[in-house]
């Protein structure tokens, strides 16, 4: 879709795995360590040198709108705290952690962002203001460590793979130093001390009542809640090439500074570790996001998209995804063109968003395989097959990038024919296409390159997809018809002002839940929870009147 972010990592990466790399496609997942200020340099960089950009440094205190005769608010820009007013038909809020955000080191609290960073205070009184919900989230950092004092005679090393696969599609191979990271696990002696110090603890003190991630959670919350087990891994990861920093990995908390140095210090190979920065919680507002179109624009307020934290995400991949696809829309908007929308089986991005604001969220929001009904479709590898035409036709893909994918994609159907035409002798005597002898589970393709030589002029990322989709081919051609499916409930609309509770024959249940989330199609109403076959039956006769 254009995004930067492969490119920089690409750049800027420490160290680069394949993760679940032992198991199915579907369950691959590129993960890069990032030098954090080479990357944030990077990006700065390409930001400044983008042309028509603008960039400016203040706090936002307030979202500015206007009332059209149907009495609907748009919004026209925003005012700062500086007292600055930057007028805007269209309007992104990327808020993280800092609305009305509060740090919580024991039972110390500080108003902020994040560290070293003040909040956003008065945005969010704005926002409700607007008719626009407000609730309340939590999440956590772990401790950095000085890694000179680290004794790594006791740590096992993990390193990078030894063929690095590029994010970007740009690129064919990575050439890059790596740098190990290095696993440790806690023990009886530390989960000692942090029951024994629970009571100091904001979560289980009553300091902070907000919910957090569930994948993440809290060391203290992974010892109540995991009792039974003697350890936990930790995974201890460089911030850099050129900082002694170390980012402690499962080790996230929210208890006292005293209680984290007796903790980290009774940790193999960190007896002597020297804490640089200690581990806080941080509690931050969010609207939910069920009061988003799919678009990401607000259903109270034309033109204002909302993209990240904001939106109950956590605020990795998940929170870049939805900025990309937020300005995208933002952008086409204004143009009067139709918003990029991204199916369930198109991308693990149109997954996320079709959760967000059909299901809305209870725990911050993290984007796992198991989500998606149609993963054998949502391979990393085949990321440019499914969204580079979407992202040209957005105008988010420039001439080269398309070149280089065109050129991609008839190499992949020269392969494909080849498999449909070339026969394969076999021992047992006959032949079959040499498509249905790599569909064997035995049969590597190494093995056809051994038959074959010249398949191996085509690069690995051409042979990946072609050797993946032709395995899992009887797979895919089974998801089609589920996702035939889908495309026809898509087709049926619901208009933005239909009146739910004029259907007698809905239950009540369904005519709050549809009126509150206000489903666009029938396939998104076939997923708000509680609306029964029973329910999307009558709506259907009824819209087909």
């Amino acid at each position: 879709l254009g995004g930067l972010m492969g490119e920089i990592i690409d750049e800027t990466g420490i160290q680069f795995r394949m993760l679940n790399s032992s198991k199915g496609p579907a369950m691959h997942g590129p993960r890069a360590q990032a030098d954090k200020k080479a990357y944030q340099f990077a990006m700065k960089e390409r930001l400044e040198n983008t042309e028509d950009l603008e960039l400016h440094q203040e706090l936002v205190e307030e979202i500015l709108t206007e009332t059209r005769p149907d009495g609907k608010p748009y919004v026209t820009g925003v005012r700062t705290l500086l007292g600055e007013i930057y007028e805007a038909p269209r309007v992104i809020l990327t808020t993280g952690t800092f609305l009305r955000g509060i740090l919580h080191f024991g039972p110390n609290q500080f108003p902020g962002g994040r560290a070293g960073d003040m909040p956003a205070d008065r945005l969010t009184a704005s926002l409700e203001n607007l008719g626009i919900r407000i609730e309340r989230f939590k999440t956590g950092t772990p401790a950095r460590l000085n890694g000179r004092t680290i004794d790594y005679t006791k740590l096992t090393m993990h390193p990078g793979d030894d063929v690095p696969v590029p994010f970007s599609f740009l690129r064919e191979t990575l050439t890059v130093e790596q740098i190990p990271c290095w696993i440790t696990r806690t023990n009886a002696r530390v989960h000692e001390i942090i029951r024994e110090n629970l009571h100091r603890a904001p979560m289980y003190s009553g300091q902070i009542n907000s919910t957090g991630p569930r994948y993440c959670p809290s060391i203290e919350t992974k010892i109540v809640r995991f009792a039974e087990k003697e350890s936990h891994q930790l995974y201890l990861e460089p911030e850099g090439r050129h900082t002694q920093e170390i980012y402690v990995n499962g080790l996230s908390t929210s208890l006292p500074c005293d209680v984290q140095r007796e903790m980290i210090r009774s940790i193999a190979g960190l007896e002597n570790a020297q804490i640089m920065r200690y581990a806080y919680a941080i509690e931050y507002d969010f609207a939910p996001p069920e009061q988003l179109h799919p678009s990401l624009e607000t259903r109270a307020v034309e033109g204002l998209y909302f993209a990240g934290q904001i939106n109950g995400t956590t605020g990795y991949e998940e929170a870049a995804g939805q900025g990309l696809l937020a300005a995208a829309n933002a952008v086409r908007s204004l143009g009067g063109q139709e918003p990029i929308v991204l199916g369930r089986d198109e991308a693990y991005l149109g997954v996320m968003v079709d959760d967000l604001v059909t299901k809305g969220v209870d725990e911050p929001y993290r984007m796992f395989t198991s989500r998606a009904e149609h993963r054998l479709r949502l391979r990393g590898d085949n990321a440019d097959r499914r969204l580079t035409e979407v992202g040209y036709r957005a105008g988010l893909v420039d001439e080269n990038r398309w070149k280089i994918f065109c050129e991609k994609r008839e190499a992949i159907d020269r392969l494909f024919q080849f498999l449909k035409e070339t026969r394969v002798r076999l021992a047992s005597g006959g032949s079959v296409s040499a498509e249905e002898y790599l569909r064997r589970p035995e049969v590597e393709w190494s093995e056809l390159e051994e038959r074959f030589p010249q398949l191996q002029e085509y690069s690995i990322r051409v042979t990946e997809q072609v050797c993946w989709d032709t395995k899992y081919s009887g797979y895919l051609s089974r998801q089609d018809a589920s996702v035939e499916r889908a495309h026809k409930l898509q087709k049926i609309r619901i208009p933005e002002d239909f009146d739910y509770f004029q259907v007698s024959q809905l239950r009540m249940e369904a005519k709050e839940q549809l009126s509150r989330i206000r489903p666009e199609t029938i396939d998104q109403a076939s997923r708000i929870r509680g609306i029964t076959p029973a329910d999307l039956a009558v709506l259907v006769l009824t819209l087909r009147k």
